[in-house]
């Protein structure tokens, strides 16, 4: 199956344009293809705003998110693939979505080990649990 990232973008975008909220994406800046500013990025990202006030020519497509900003005055063509988006979210409350990695041309994280118990009365080897703070 193809990606459900594009769709849930569109569909947390449309949600944060219809509750009247400004749509920040969070992107991956070092990810392959990605046209960005590079004096903008913080931490190997930049947050962007893709409201409609604030960009043209807005493209939110399958492959890639496109648009025209200004930064610090200066027009810039912006070109950001899909697996280059880390979230969307709303400015004004932090309402949104981060995304997990689910592409099959992206590489994936190794995932958790599997803890084995021979006796499942053993209560001492637990799995630990992994979470992950995105800022």
């Amino acid at each position: 199956m193809r990606s459900n990232r594009p769709y849930l973008l569109r569909a947390f975008f449309d949600w944060i344009i219809d509750n009247e909220c400004t749509p920040h994406i969070i992107v991956d800046a070092h990810h392959p293809m990605v046209q960005v500013p590079q004096e903008f990025v913080k931490d190997g990202q930049i947050v962007l705003n893709i409201a409609p006030t604030a960009v043209t020519n807005l493209s939110l497509d399958s492959d890639a998110v496109q648009f025209s900003a200004r930064f610090n005055g200066v027009p810039v063509d912006i070109y950001v693939p899909i697996a280059g988006i880390f979230g969307i979210y709303a400015q004004e409350n932090g309402k949104g979505m981060v995304f997990e990695q689910d592409d099959s041309t992206e590489p994936r994280p190794p995932g958790p080990k599997m803890v084995t118990r021979s006796d499942p009365k053993d209560k001492s080897v637990k799995p630990k649990p992994s979470l992950r703070v995105v800022k």
